[in-house]
């Protein structure tokens, strides 16, 4: 019997239609244009509006495109994994309810939380299933409503955050595509550089968490971005070196859509030609789970059957790694 490994056999996404711009930030935070876009390469990200909605919203239109792209029958999924780090609500996985509104009511489902690093973690962990034998459709969903833990008066974490979904759909292989390795790392260390202060176990909800603003996203600018830079480019260093992989050898670098610093920064230690470094940043700004599967489907028209595809990321906690995939259809 042929080795299982696990190929990306189609991809889906969404994003709201609100666009905030850096012009509408520059009306509400002491910012500009100029300074967002030299420092982190973002013109504009999207937000979903709708008071009504969160992040299940997002993932179940990312998961209805890629079942209607793909004329998947959604009874013919086994597992929907959700990389969000922005729930529902806490307890009742929005894994769950996301399968069941999208009809894949055979499948199990849950939640996995890596901040940036989620889509990253649940690719191998969506691989992990597939190469086991005992499931043949895996459906891994990366979605954030991040708009929801943003402070819009905090002008070093608004202009970074946008909101949306990506979806891909992992099924085996025996012919040696699909994810080949992956160097997949973490430390403690970030856990007071980047977080939510409030809302958990450690700082449940009050009265004075609300009004002093602890429920939104806070972070140290320098550090994350001293750490990110160096543990990105190392593991995808890393992820070249213990597979004897050149930069002839990678079709692109799918990188985390955090900061056109770091993405460079990423691409320069690899030695990699700018044509192989797949952005989409300037439109989206920085959707944590969603960023991966949202430049698969951008760029998917141009991904051949065999390349080799270079993923890389970086979160808090701090969470980072490489996944390195091989390419498993042209896109008809």
């Amino acid at each position: 019997m042929n080795k299982i490994t696990a190929a990306i056999t189609a991809v889906g996404a969404y994003v709201p239609d609100f666009v905030l711009t850096n012009q509408v930030l520059e009306t509400m935070v002491d910012t500009n244009d100029e300074w967002i876009t030299s420092r982190t390469g973002i013109k504009e990200r999207r937000i979903l509006k709708d008071a009504d909605k969160g992040t299940s919203f997002l993932a179940i239109k990312a998961a209805e495109d890629l079942i209607a792209k793909a004329n998947i029958n959604p009874l013919e999924i086994d597992l929907v994994l959700m990389a969000t780090a922005t729930p529902d609500m806490q307890v009742s996985a929005t894994g769950a309810y996301v399968a069941t509104q999208i009809g894949a009511t055979n499948a199990f489902a849950y939640d996995l939380q890596a901040a940036c690093s989620s889509f990253l973690y649940g690719m191998s962990t969506a691989a992990a299933y597939i190469q086991s034998g005992r499931y043949k459709k895996v459906l891994l969903i990366g979605a954030d409503k991040m708009s929801s833990i943003v402070d819009y008066t905090d002008r070093t974490t608004c202009i970074i955050f946008g909101d949306g979904a990506g979806a891909v759909l992992f099924e085996p292989n025996y012919k040696g595509l699909g994810l080949q390795d992956e160097y997949l790392r973490s430390d403690g260390i970030g856990r007071d550089f980047l977080k939510i202060d409030a809302g958990g176990s450690l700082h449940p909800p009050t009265i004075q968490t609300v009004e002093e603003k602890r429920h939104s996203i806070r972070q140290d600018g320098k550090t994350v971005f001293k750490y990110a830079v160096t543990n990105m480019a190392d593991a995808s260093e890393q992820i070249l070196k213990r597979n004897n992989l050149t930069n002839e050898d990678v079709a692109y670098l799918v990188p985390h859509q955090a900061n056109k610093r770091i993405i460079d920064a990423t691409a320069s230690r690899m030695n990699l030609e700018e044509s192989k470094v797949l952005m989409n940043i300037e439109r989206y700004g920085n959707t944590t789970s969603a960023t991966l599967p949202l430049v698969l489907n951008d760029f998917e028209h141009l991904f051949k059957k065999g390349d080799t595809i270079i993923f890389a990321a970086f979160g808090g906690g701090f969470t980072w790694g490489s996944i390195y995939l091989k390419w498993a259809y042209n896109k008809q």
